[in-house]
């Protein structure tokens, strides 16, 4: 008997799971609030499984792990870091319809760099703050490796697009015709079309709300999150 606890004991220590060596997030906790720390880096996985030697963002962590936040009554809103080159545009996508339809207070903050599908992720929560360093690359979409060369190919990727360019101006205030020159601009990618704005210029865009580093978005959240608690009060 004392054999088979002493086995189980090992299986589950085996089998806990550290969140922020597995899923990126942890969660604070003190006088202010509750809130829970979710870390999206390097490229966002998606259907396809990416070498083990890459730095990646699993959508299918991600997307339970918003779910459990969101039902949590232990969680009082969320903080969103951002350090992301783009990736899988349906699972980032997906990620960002979830922060962006959530109740809690939501903050998000771009560290070196938003790229690609990142923008959409920097501006689904409901309010966004860019380190002055940081970086966005702005583009059109493509796809790696094998298509079919046929007109609907390309109209499937102008409806990708046009999803795109309507979350991110449906949660900005990005005027549609500035973001869509910035995505079809020529002349500022060596071998490619686009653009890449910095810190400063994200926030006169009106692509991101503020200039900030941790501290003034975790200053927010506790503003946001005592806002929610005097609501709930009345």
């Amino acid at each position: 008997m004392e054999e088979e606890k002493k086995e189980e004991s090992l299986l589950s220590k085996e089998q806990t799971v550290d969140p922020i060596v597995e899923l990126g997030s942890t969660l604070i906790e003190n006088g202010k609030g509750r809130v829970h720390v979710l870390t999206i880096v390097g490229q966002i996985e998606g259907h396809q499984v990416l070498p083990s030697d890459s730095k990646s963002t699993k959508y299918e962590h991600v997307m339970p792990l918003l779910a459990m936040v969101e039902e949590s009554d232990e969680v009082d809103g969320l903080l969103v870091l951002l350090n992301t080159v783009g990736g899988d545009i349906e699972a980032g996508l997906a990620i960002a319809e979830l922060i962006s339809s959530m109740s809690k207070p939501t903050v998000s903050l771009v560290l070196g760099g938003g790229h690609s599908i990142g923008v959409p992720l920097a501006v689904s929560a409901k309010r966004s703050f860019i380190a002055p360093s940081a970086a966005m690359t702005i583009h059109p979409v493509r796809m790696n490796g094998l298509i079919i060369g046929v007109p609907q190919t390309f109209y499937y990727f102008e409806r990708i697009q046009e999803r795109i360019i309507q979350f991110v101006t449906a949660n900005s205030n990005v005027e549609r015709e500035d973001f869509t020159r910035l995505m079809l601009q020529t002349g500022q990618l060596a071998a490619d079309v686009g653009s890449v704005i910095y810190g400063e210029e994200a926030v006169q865009l009106g692509i991101i709300d503020q200039i900030g580093g941790l501290s003034d978005a975790l200053g927010c959240l506790h503003e946001m999150i005592e806002e929610e608690k005097a609501k709930q009060n009345r």
